[in-house]
């Protein structure tokens, strides 16, 4: 009896703590599900659903005419889930029989593999049931649309398989045209316009709550709370003029491979408004062809000579006129213990400031800055932030490099750095600088903040405008401008461009420089030159302001700013003169005749007396109570008739206008068909036929 008892004992033990484990289980569960639930259910959406950002549509970059410069374009990453039912149905009979017809299309629309060579990929593909199998990337999207009127893929994501993955890419329509202007626009680093205006251009992202199912692909949940829309990016329209940036492109882009080249730069800008219409930057690869590389107009270097203007400017503001006397030396003198050299040597020695300058003369220049500055440089700095040469320029591009300048008191300061300074050494400035500053002079001493966009849009609509900006007050006094711009034409017509413009059919008024290169990777010793040109044109009335900038290869022998920068802006500046300035000439005045011509037309009566009435037209009426009217005259007087027009017949539709002879036929239940354009001269229904709606009739214009 013990062994049973205490047998017994242990089984109602076991079932006892059976039983209390159960009550555990279920009020555990019932405590999870009940009290804990909302936690765990928030803890399972964390796990299956995130929020993701919905990129915004970026704006677009027009040129001034509207033309995109840098747009978005869809392009679509095509995967294949091969795992869906319908493909393995009845053994895959569907993918059996839709494959070779699909590969004979995919091999046709891409031309890049045989169709057998696309059947056995993707046969390969379907038999290991890949889930995501990457098919195509990066396809058009007329690609995209032929895909999917392809066999089998035409039924859809949930019987194919197909999955379209959209995403946006920056497409430059003209691809390399002003390419580092307009900009590129990527995740870091963004340069040109797409980096200036990105918060523009940008928009806002979106956001949505999403939940992550099979397969790695995603579902959008309808949440409110978490659904942002995006917003699109605004459009920016430029002062970029595409065929003045072709041209201005071509030109540099010619002389550059012709003289082996490293960098050049070529700018074009509006006279009154500081516009700029061209922008070109070039420099040379390790492959030997030209590219975009960088953007050199912003690049702060030696000017070399074109900086002259800015002495003499100094210097006539200072007492000096152009008919000083100025000893050059034959182009060759020393100071400081060191020589300062002319480009070439000259037969004459005393000459005036004016003729110094048009020889673009060194020593010439040297020599002014030590009688009226080096006394007194605090004059020269003054002039200097003047002309906002100790600045940038204020061009709305980002990473315009600030000019370098020595100044007095500084461990960079000597006794030459001054009389060298004038001569376009000693100092670093850009070309968007030293273009501002001509263009000044051109503009009568005003100068305008140099610009490249001039209005955002938003959905086609305007929303902000740029205006031209001058800045405060002139360069100048009225005298000094005028004297600049006698020596300015004084270059091109007996200085060192005299040979590039004679003939020429308009002024040029500008600037030549040639000059030793040191970046830090080069130093004078390694006889690299820069060649320049500024100038503006026509000089009598100056429209345009061309600045290019030339970085030469070491040693070669065409290095002169007359040679290799002048001819770049000649070609320019003569496609630009013939193409929107000759033609701009006052027509001669016309002289009015008398019409004898006799004339005749049908016409609605109504339209008739408006015309007459608002010419003043002498009219005479002999029509009845006819709506439609045949019109004839001599000079000018006109007189009508009736035209007869009823209803169930044919009428007469000869001589009318398109609009009037298809009001009439389609009022009277025809089907109008028409070729030409003008006046009727042929009707297929002859005048007094029997009309049944819906016949067709066709109408011959002239």
């Amino acid at each position: 009896m013990d062994v049973k008892r205490d047998i017994l004992w242990r089984v109602y033990l076991s079932y006892v703590l059976i039983i209390i484990v159960c009550i555990a289980i279920i009020g555990k569960a019932f405590y999870i599900q009940q009290v804990q639930g909302k936690y765990w259910r928030s803890l399972s959406d964390s796990l299956h659903q995130r929020i993701i950002s919905i990129p915004a549509e970026r704006g677009t970059i027009y040129s001034d005419d509207g033309q995109m410069l840098s747009t978005n374009m869809p392009k679509f990453d095509m995967l294949i889930d091969f795992r869906v039912e319908p493909l393995h149905e009845n053994k895959g009979k569907l993918f059996r029989e839709k494959i070779d017809s699909l590969c004979d299309s995919l091999a046709f629309l891409f031309n890049d593999k045989t169709a057998l060579q696309y059947k056995e990929e993707l046969t390969r593909a379907y038999e290991a049931s890949e889930p995501n199998y990457e098919f195509k990337k990066k396809i058009d999207y007329h690609q995209y649309l032929a895909l999917n009127r392809f066999p089998l893929f035409k039924l859809g994501r949930y019987k194919s398989g197909l999955i379209a993955i959209e995403k946006n890419t920056r497409l430059n329509p003209y691809k390399n045209l002003g390419y580092r202007t307009i900009g590129l626009d990527r995740e870091q680093n963004k340069v040109g316009l797409e980096s200036a205006y990105d918060t523009v251009l940008s928009g806002q992202k979106g956001r949505q709550l999403v939940r992550a199912i099979a397969g790695g692909v995603t579902i959008p949940v309808q949440d409110g709370e978490y659904l942002v829309a995006p917003q699109s990016g605004k459009d920016i329209v430029t002062n970029i003029d595409v065929f003045i940036q072709e041209v201005t492109e071509k030109a540099l882009s010619n002389m550059m491979i012709s003289n082996q080249a490293e960098k050049g730069v070529a700018i074009v800008m509006e006279v009154k408004t500081g516009k700029i219409k061209a922008m070109a930057n070039l420099g040379k690869l390790d492959d030997g062809n030209y590219s975009e590389i960088e953007n050199y107009s912003t690049q702060a270097r030696e000017p070399g000579s074109t900086f002259k203007l800015v002495t003499l400017l100094t210097a006539l503001e200072n007492g000096a006129t152009l008919e000083k006397p100025v000893n050059i030396e034959g182009g060759l003198w020393s100071y400081g213990g060191l020589p300062i050299k002319d480009a070439e040597t000259h037969k004459f020695s005393q000459t005036t400031l004016l003729h110094a300058f048009e020889e673009s003369s060194n020593v010439g220049m040297a020599k002014i800055a030590i009688e009226y500055f080096v006394p007194n440089p605090a004059i020269y700095f003054k002039q200097l932030s003047k002309l906002r040469m100790d600045s940038t320029s204020g061009l709305d591009l980002n990473n315009e490099n600030k000019p370098v300048i020595y100044r007095p008191g500084t461990s960079a300061w000597k006794a030459t750095t001054l009389p060298w300074m004038a001569f376009g050494y000693n100092i670093s400035v850009s070309p968007i600088q030293t273009i501002t500053l001509y263009n000044a002079v051109a503009n009568n001493g005003v100068m305008m903040k140099p610009y490249l966009v001039n209005a955002i849009k938003e959905q086609g609509r305007t929303i902000r405008s740029i205006e031209p900006k001058a800045y405060p007050g002139t360069i100048a006094s009225s005298n000094t401008i005028k004297q600049l711009r006698i020596a300015l034409e004084g270059v091109c017509i007996n200085g060192t461009a005299n040979k590039l413009f004679a003939g020429s059919l308009y002024k040029v008024a500008g600037k030549t420089g040639t000059s030793l290169v040191a970046d830090g990777k080069v130093t004078y010793a390694d006889n690299q030159f820069q060649s320049s040109f500024i100038g503006y044109f026509p000089a009598d009335n100056p429209q345009y302001t061309i600045a290019v900038v030339i970085i030469n290869k070491p040693n070669i022998k065409n290095h002169y700013g007359s040679t290799v920068a002048g001819p770049v802006f000649k070609e320019i500046s003569d496609r630009l003169y013939s193409t929107y300035i000759q033609n701009k000439l006052e027509l001669p005045t016309t002289v009015k005749v008398k019409d004898t011509q006799s004339f005749e037309f049908a016409a609605s009566k109504a339209a008739l007396k408006t015309i007459g009435k608002q010419l003043s037209l002498k009219y005479t009426d002999s029509s009845t109570n006819s709506d439609w009217v045949q019109v004839q005259g001599i000079r000018e007087t006109i007189s009508s008739i009736n035209r007869v027009v009823s209803n169930g017949t044919m009428p007469n539709i000869m001589g009318m206008k398109m609009q009037d002879a298809l009001w009439i036929c389609e009022k009277n239940g025809l089907e109008v068909k028409v070729a030409g354009k003008g006046k009727v001269t042929l009707q297929s229904i002859a005048e007094g036929q029997v009309i049944i709606k819906g016949q067709q009739i066709q109408i011959q214009l002239n």
